[in-house]
């Protein structure tokens, strides 16, 4: 498939720069079998059914952008993949002029340096970070010192906004180590929660750290020859039992956010027995295109997308390129709200 069978036109203006209040006040579209129906996330619970099953991502996202100085040069680093205790994959910018070596130093505490070692380069300006923090140590140094790591379609021409701490955090956030927000899950709150609950659809956790690779462009015309950035994702013996569960009463699986999706089918057990889910832990780089075959879920809540976007490609995948260049231009036409704090759309899979 090409690159520009993905592509579409959005108006600047449509791009959310803050989020609305309350979460849950955001709009849905659900986009089913039939007519499209302009909603409210708050009206999710009379979407779903008694016995669904909603699947959410757990993942708490890091202040993970860092400003240091090389010497008397300004650095400024998106840590987007931890490679163990104390090292970091980062995009650097300007990344051409470190060295392996090199000492960028962030902050300077009681007579100590937050700092980290250049100890490998690659291109684009990805660099590996050895911190003088390691463990729980440097994500507290994180916490103090980094600032939100906002995709770069949110502008912040003053700087970081105290706000976005809390604003860019869902509220299922619990296990630190994303670098971006799974954005469907920003719109849930405890009060539709509660109403999902009383409603009877049950709800499982896993966890998928999403990268700043999420960000990253699609450079192929061919787009099967991108390659999708790892991430480490984790679905525990509940989920998956509580995914069995849900498919022997006749429910349905209800991911929230493409992050729950690949995750979810990242764990689908191959072989005999296909579309079972197991318990999953490890690395995932699944990219879905459309022909892709979903074994795990059924419905998925999700965020509008970039044009051209490795998400745009598995939401066509999940309910149908037409259907879903139909349901992108009614969203444009109707003023919905983009990308990470704009409004949702319940997408049902498509037969």
């Amino acid at each position: 498939m090409l690159l520009s069978d993905f592509d579409f036109d959005l108006p600047q203006a449509l791009i959310a720069q803050q989020p609305v209040e309350p979460r849950d006040a955001a709009r849905l579209l659900h986009v089913g079998r039939g007519a499209l129906e302009d909603r409210q996330v708050r009206d999710l619970p009379g979407l779903l059914r008694p016995g669904d099953l909603l699947v959410v991502n757990d993942t708490r996202v890091l202040p993970a952008r860092l400003t240091g100085r090389r010497g008397e040069a300004g650095i400024e680093v998106t840590l987007h993949k931890a490679e163990g205790p104390a090292r970091w994959r980062a995009f650097a910018r300007p990344g051409k002029r470190l060295k392996l070596g090199d000492r960028i130093v962030f902050a300077r505490e009681e007579g100590r340096e937050f700092a980290a070692e250049v100890v490998e380069k690659q291109e684009g300006g990805e660099v590996l970070l050895a911190f003088t923090a390691s463990g729980p140590a440097l994500i507290e140094a994180l916490e103090r010192h980094g600032a939100m790591p906002l995709p770069p379609y949110i502008k912040r021409p003053d700087g970081a906004d105290p706000l976005d701490r809390r604003a860019y955090q869902t509220v299922f956030a619990r296990q630190s180590g994303a670098v971006a927000a799974p954005t469907a899950g920003l719109h849930f709150t405890e009060a539709l929660l509660e109403a999902l609950e009383a409603r009877g659809v049950e709800r499982a956790t896993l966890t998928l750290h999403v990268g700043a690779g999420t960000f990253l462009p699609v450079r192929h015309e061919r787009v099967e020859d991108h390659s999708m950035h790892a991430e480490w994702a984790s679905l525990g013996a509940a989920a998956a039992e509580a995914v069995a569960r849900t498919r022997a009463r006749g429910g349905r699986v209800v991911a929230v956010g493409t992050t729950a999706l690949r995750t979810l089918e990242s764990a689908v057990r191959p072989g005999p027995g296909e579309g079972t889910v197991v318990p999953f832990e490890g690395e995932t780089s699944l990219f879905i295109l459309p022909g892709y075959r979903f074994k795990a879920v059924d419905l998925l809540v999700t965020n509008f997308h970039l044009p051209r976007s490795t998400l745009f490609m598995l939401v066509s995948a999940f309910s149908g390129l037409e259907r879903m260049r139909a349901a992108y231009a009614h969203a444009i036409a109707e003023g919905y709200r983009f990308f990470s704090y704009g409004d949702a759309c319940l997408l049902e899979r498509q037969a």
